[in-house]
């Protein structure tokens, strides 16, 4: 299993390139199977996840076209897919596909729309909480479907095609407000969705689908609505830029110190995360090609952040953010508001000789004047890159293990590190 080797104390200079958001792209090619048209996604990271969804499409018969890259093209660009679901040939999505990753269950609201049935295996994915897919089961039940859950397998029909209606969630919920949004563009009538989430991946992927024939108006606010059509096209989209890679790679910048530019980050994807940098003595600067962060000398200020739904502090950069506290000037508060469990990292980060305390759902991080490098294992997605920003400060070596977790959301994370002067080398075996 592969490994990442890390000597920590080197400044950060140069420019980074951001890639394509995968928590767009991975709902942007399950809406492909809402038409039987060619959907042509540009600027898509190379990612495990990706890879993995590109099977499960195949499993319902879908072909998918990666372009290579052409000349002119950035090593960094992302890639682009050509997603073709002209014959679904299996409505099933099968246990072992499934449970690898949890957003793969999405495709229950595209082929229920379209083929009026479907068999999706309960999810699997990341070990942080519960998350469950009660409430995207309550959207789908809304518009008319039939569900049934037996063998571990949701079993959804609707036969005479899905109807508009009203969707009030009783809590924020991004899975839940894209396949609300997926199912209801092919649903007879109108339908309004309360309470939606306002991420800037639900504005993506309802642009995408309005490129495709849909109409829906309000997507990025919490009240969204849909007027269902009978048929939805072809068309060609860009994903977004990835706002968690952006603020990741922030924190690095300011952990370490140096100047990097971020190219292709938008700034308002992110702005209360780049609000609590600033707060911590951090100098953000947007600019025409995106953001430069930059640390020249000045210490780390401790700062008080609670986690909240879009456009508030992201929970998945909660992570990386008590890493960059461990070496602030006294004691930072962290809330974490969105999911249980999501402190595994605490223990890791004390590997490093953090001073972390916790109390049910706030954490307590008592900066240190220096971190020292040890062998670290990561837990879950976000919380294996905040092991990784603190070894970049650390004296001394670090190796992260079980990095298959940061291959699932971060692309050439090494390479692009690397190129910026870190001391980073992927060991593989």
């Amino acid at each position: 299993m592969d490994r990442i080797r890390i000597i920590g104390g080197n400044k950060l200079h140069g420019t980074i390139p951001i890639s394509g958001a995968k928590n767009a792209a991975l709902p942007l090619m399950i809406a492909a199977l809402l038409t039987d048209e060619t959907l042509i996604l540009d600027n898509v990271p190379r990612l495990a996840d990706v890879a993995l969804l590109q099977r499960i499409l195949g499993n319902h018969g879908v072909d998918i076209m990666a372009a290579g890259k052409r000349p002119g093209d950035h090593e960094y660009q992302g890639q682009t897919l050509h997603i073709s679901a002209k014959n679904i040939i299996d409505t099933t999505a099968p246990y072992e596909l499934v449970s690898k990753m949890r957003a793969s269950f999405w495709v229950v609201a595209p082929l229920l729309a379209r083929m009026h049935e479907a068999k999706v295996s309960l999810p699997g994915g990341c070990a942080i909480g519960t998350r469950p897919v009660d409430l995207l089961i309550m959207a789908l039940e809304k518009l008319g479907a039939e569900i049934s859950i037996d063998g571990g397998y949701v079993i959804a029909k609707a036969p005479g095609g899905l109807k508009g209606a009203t969707i009030e969630f009783p809590k924020v919920t991004v899975s839940g407000t894209h396949v609300a949004l997926m199912a209801a563009t092919l649903a007879k009538g109108s339908t309004i969705i309360s309470n939606a989430a306002c991420e800037p991946e639900i504005a993506d992927v309802a642009g995408c689908l309005n490129k495709m024939g849909a109409k829906i108006t309000g997507a990025g606010t919490p009240r969204i609505l849909i007027e269902g059509v009978a048929k939805l096209h072809g068309a060609r989209h860009t994903v977004l830029p990835d706002r968690i890679e952006t603020g990741t790679y922030a924190m690095a910048v300011a952990m370490t110190g140096g100047e990097v530019q971020l190219s292709g980050a938008r700034p308002e994807l992110l702005q209360a995360a780049l609000d609590v940098l600033t707060e911590a003595g951090v100098s953000i600067t947007p600019n025409n090609d995106g953001i430069k962060v930059s640390r020249n000398g000045a210490g780390i200020s401790p700062v008080t952040v609670t986690t909240a739904p879009f456009p508030g502090f992201p929970t998945d950069l909660q992570a990386q953010l008590m890493a960059l506290m461990t070496r602030a000037k006294g004691a930072s508060h962290i809330t974490e508001t969105i999911f249980e469990n999501r402190f595994m990292h605490v223990q890791e980060l004390a590997r490093f000789g953090a001073k972390i305390s916790l109390d049910g759902e706030t954490a307590t991080i008592d900066g240190v004047s220096k971190l020292r490098g040890a062998p670290v294992m990561a837990t879950d997605l976000r919380a294996s890159v905040s092991l990784v920003i603190a070894a970049l400060a650390a004296d001394g070596e670090t190796m992260v293990n079980r990095i298959y977790h940061l291959d699932r959301g971060f692309e050439r994370l090494e390479e692009k590190l690397s190129a910026c002067g870190a001391t980073i080398e992927r060991i593989s075996g």
